[in-house]
């Protein structure tokens, strides 16, 4: 429990320093699987990610759960992660589990409405919803419409770009129109292992406070 430790100390201190210390939120982390993420996953990287964001929802969440989806060319929703079984989540729940389709394309705009239809249909709530998105380029343009429709909902996309790939989509979403309040923010680490916990974090959390003081202004949340 070391590790976990340790990574909520650091998250912590960067969300004291951006005043998110005191914010209830939900959070989910979706993770691209296509096959460009093969090395990424068996090589332990992917669940140093599960371990990074999680030490976020623990001090976000009431319950302290991060939820989990996978996508290639399909998705799975996973089991949500804690502080008490994530020891070997991605084996366990992603890798071993013959469920969860793997290596394949990827398309996003499948997994992003499940997302949507998670926190707005089955289990709505005015609390402010985080998601984090990896992916390792190659995003699909269809994504647009999912980021549109959900603008005037609880939810902010943090997509994290991993690799060096093409992020031309990714590096778009400043620019994109038609949007109630702009709801998604996109960085580029191309070796996400390699990067401290203090730079990951204040990437992470970079636009999250200026999206959750106009969503409240405009009552999307409480």
């Amino acid at each position: 429990m070391m590790s976990i430790t340790l990574m909520k100390k650091n998250a912590g201190i960067v969300l004291k320093k951006k005043n998110l210390d005191q914010v209830v939120a939900r959070v989910g982390l979706v993770l691209d699987i296509s096959g460009s993420m093969r090395n990424l996953y068996k090589e332990g990287v992917v669940q140093k990610v599960v371990e990074r964001v999680l030490a976020v929802a623990s001090q976000f969440d009431d319950d302290g759960s991060l939820d989990v989806w996978v996508y290639d060319n399909e998705f799975s929703r996973l089991k949500p992660v804690t502080e008490f079984d994530f020891e070997g989540y991605v084996d366990r729940q992603i890798l071993s589990n013959d469920l969860v389709h793997k290596f394949g394309r990827n398309d996003e705009p499948l997994v992003m409405e499940d997302v949507i239809n998670k926190y707005v249909e089955e289990d709505p709530s005015k609390e402010p919803v985080f998601i984090v998105f990896i992916n390792d380029g190659g995003c699909k343009r269809g994504i647009k419409k999912a980021i549109v429709e959900s603008s005037d909902q609880p939810l902010f996309w943090q997509f994290i770009g991993i690799g060096d790939s093409n992020f031309d989509v990714l590096e778009k979403l400043d620019t994109m129109t038609g949007r109630f309040i702009d709801n998604a923010n996109f960085f580029h680490i191309e070796d996400i292992d390699r990067t401290s916990d203090e730079v990951l974090y204040n990437n992470l959390l970079g636009e999250f406070p200026d999206w959750l003081k106009e969503a409240k202004d405009k009552g999307v949340i409480q």
